[in-house]
């Protein structure tokens, strides 16, 4: 006898309010996303001749690769998100448009699936990225205490 694996999906029903709130929180947290790809940024350029060298330089081309594509995409989320909150006049306008709201609420799920999957690469790219600069500070000073003896 074989199980079979089913994946129920519930939608919690929400309120415009929530909605909105969960819209305003997930453009702040993107807003700081695009501060922070600017630091890595900064962060690269202080780091380049040794992101360079021939032994990290497919990694860290990879690490560079994945941050440009997760800027875009921030960007992009950026943009879908005030569109999605500009939208929300439907669920607030008192008049019933059911399938237009109902709509909204499954453009709403979408966004948040989207937005989740979005937070938990880049957290896996800051993690990479972090262990990166980490190893290359670490060397950096191993080579000034051989040096100095």
């Amino acid at each position: 006898m074989k199980t079979i694996q089913t994946h129920t999906n519930y939608i919690e029903w929400l309120s415009a309010d929530q909605m909105h709130e969960a819209s305003k929180e997930w453009l702040s947290e993107l807003r700081f996303i695009s501060d922070e790809h600017l630091f890595f940024e900064d962060l690269i350029t202080t780091f380049t001749s040794q992101l360079i060298e021939s032994k990290r330089f497919s990694d860290t081309k990879e690490i560079i690769d994945v941050m440009n594509k997760s800027q875009k995409q921030n960007n992009l989320l950026i943009k879908t998100i005030i569109a999605h909150e500009n939208e929300l006049q439907i669920m607030v306008d008192g008049i019933d448009q059911v399938k237009e709201e109902n709509a909204y609420t499954r453009s709403h799920k979408s966004l948040i699936d989207s937005i989740n999957e979005f937070l938990k690469e880049y957290k896996l790219l800051k993690i990479q990225l972090f262990d990166i600069i980490k190893n290359i500070k670490k060397e950096e000073k191993r080579n000034r205490l051989i040096d100095k003896r």
